[in-house]
């Protein structure tokens, strides 16, 4: 089965699913939702060739940051193939490890976005190495997740148009931020962006900002994180002025009440990965956040300690450091690495696995 035949019917099934979910079990669960969180990370297929050489690093991450999710109460799943189900069980316990694989580790790219009012843009190119072939392969890489999404019953809006998921940050209450990669990759002008993203998510307002890179994945996780309602940490860009005053000005004209703090960022390109994708190393904003709680990146360098002091002493938020150091070359980290589920379909996804 093809993406566009499985998706197609998938918004009828989601928005049905949906209409029979807006009564009082949504209000029931709210409150719980509020609570915890349902974090989904996914291993490397065992022999895949790409990852081959960052395989423990990946592991060793999954796990320490599965712990700190645990540990915080929030839920954690992580899909595994059955060659590495044992080495993640014996780590984690059961309860936390699916045999289910997806084709790659970025869930927070080809997942769901909005966690509040989930949608499934179509993944793009990008995030396979560009061209016809990664289109390809991002629909195939969707597909799997689509499909166990889909058997599990979850409520969602599908969408033809092109975006990555860490490609949108939100603040949970109608404010987002998203690169023009996305006004490029749809060939739609800001307002018709901004309009069909209000449409399509229930956004209040939008910023549209230029990445801080030009090329490959342009994604505005890795420039910009909500900490709290319309307040927003930023890279600081002290070697490049000028796009540190664009960037705060696009955000402020799109995000009329936004408060914009720079958070200390100690880049570090000298050692990635892949060409292709740059690295994450010293960015921050690259955090995963729920309603409670701040997951933050740390790179065992001594602005840790500094970026931690910044967070906490802007938002009412847990925040709750996770050792990134193993992954960042590779481009992404504890957001990139995560989708997140909270109340029905949270529980929809937990239900599927605990079927006999």
């Amino acid at each position: 089965m093809n993406r566009k035949s499985l998706l197609s019917g998938l918004i009828t099934t989601s928005l049905l699913f949906a209409s029979l979910s807006a009564n009082s079990a949504i209000a029931d669960t709210h409150l719980e939702a509020k609570k915890n969180e349902l974090i989904v990370l996914s291993a490397p297929i065992t022999g895949d060739t790409y990852y081959e050489e960052q395989a423990d690093n990946i592991f060793d991450f999954h796990v320490n940051y599965a712990k700190k999710i645990i540990s915080n109460g929030d839920e954690v799943k992580v899909l595994v193939d059955d060659g590495a189900y044992a080495k993640y069980v014996k780590a984690l316990g059961k309860e936390h490890v699916e045999v289910y694989p997806m084709l790659d580790i970025w869930m927070r790219d080809f997942g769901t976005s909005n966690v509040e009012n989930a949608a499934m843009f179509r993944y793009t190119a990008a995030g396979q190495g560009g061209g016809k072939s990664g289109q390809r392969k991002a629909d195939e890489v969707q597909e799997e997740y689509a499909e166990l999404i889909d058997g599990a019953g979850l409520a969602f809006i599908e969408t033809d148009l092109l975006n990555d998921g860490g490609n949108l940050v939100d603040d949970y209450a109608g404010n987002a931020v998203i690169s023009r990669k996305f006004l490029r990759d749809n060939k739609l002008t800001e307002d018709q962006a901004r309009q069909a993203l209000q449409k399509l998510l229930g956004l209040k307002h939008v910023a549209f900002i230029e990445s801080d890179e030009q090329g490959g994945l342009e994604h505005s996780d890795g420039v910009v994180a909500f900490v709290a309602e319309n307040t927003l940490i930023v890279n600081s860009y002290s070697e490049d002025p000028e796009y540190a005053e664009q960037l705060k000005a696009d955000l402020r004209r799109g995000l009329p009440n936004v408060k914009i703090h720079e958070i200390v960022t100690p880049y570090d390109a000298s050692h990635i990965y892949d060409e292709k994708f740059g690295s994450a190393c010293g960015l921050y904003t690259n955090a995963l956040v729920t309603p409670d709680t701040i997951y933050l990146p740390q790179f065992g360098i001594p602005e840790d300690s500094i970026a931690l002091a910044t967070v906490q002493g802007i938002t009412n938020r847990k925040v709750v450091p996770v050792s990134s150091a193993g992954i960042c070359a590779m481009g992404g980290g504890v957001r990139c690495m995560s989708t997140q589920l909270r109340g029905v379909n949270k529980q929809a996804f937990l239900d599927y696995f605990s079927r006999d």
